[in-house]
């Protein structure tokens, strides 16, 4: 029999801290995961960006070729609703001209669920003459 006493009211107390550090825990990897996953996103579209601006800057290509190898290139490493607006263009940076290719994408919010904000990215390649 345990004397009643300061230890008696501990009794129990293990369970409830390990539930709550336990919870708090999982939200933590949670959130972690998801940020994780998000910086996979936006590099994996800037990087089909990129790519898509290099093969659009080509001699024998135009920018809207790069159009069809980015949306090719994002729905191929993540999903076609990645690849919804994408579009290209001429740009002049530094009196340089160059094709850019921007990508608007839905923000991976729970797993790759998006939500209503969505991702900006762009790639640049020098125009080949």
């Amino acid at each position: 029999m345990t004397p009643p006493g300061p230890r008696a009211a501990d009794t129990g107390s293990a369970v409830v801290d390990f539930v709550l550090v336990g919870v708090l825990l999982t939200f933590l990897l949670g959130a972690l995961f998801q940020l994780a996953l998000v910086l996979h996103v936006r590099n994996t579209l800037i990087d089909c960006a990129s790519e898509g601006a290099r093969y659009g800057a080509l001699a024998d290509r135009l920018p809207a070729d790069g159009v069809s190898r980015t949306r090719a290139l994002v729905t191929a490493d993540l999903s076609g609703r990645y690849a919804r607006y994408v579009s290209a263009g001429f740009e002049v940076v530094d009196r340089v001209e160059t094709v850019v290719v921007r990508i608007e994408a839905p923000l991976p919010v729970l797993g790759l669920a998006g939500a209503d904000r969505m991702i900006r990215v762009s790639g640049h390649a020098l125009r080949e003459p």
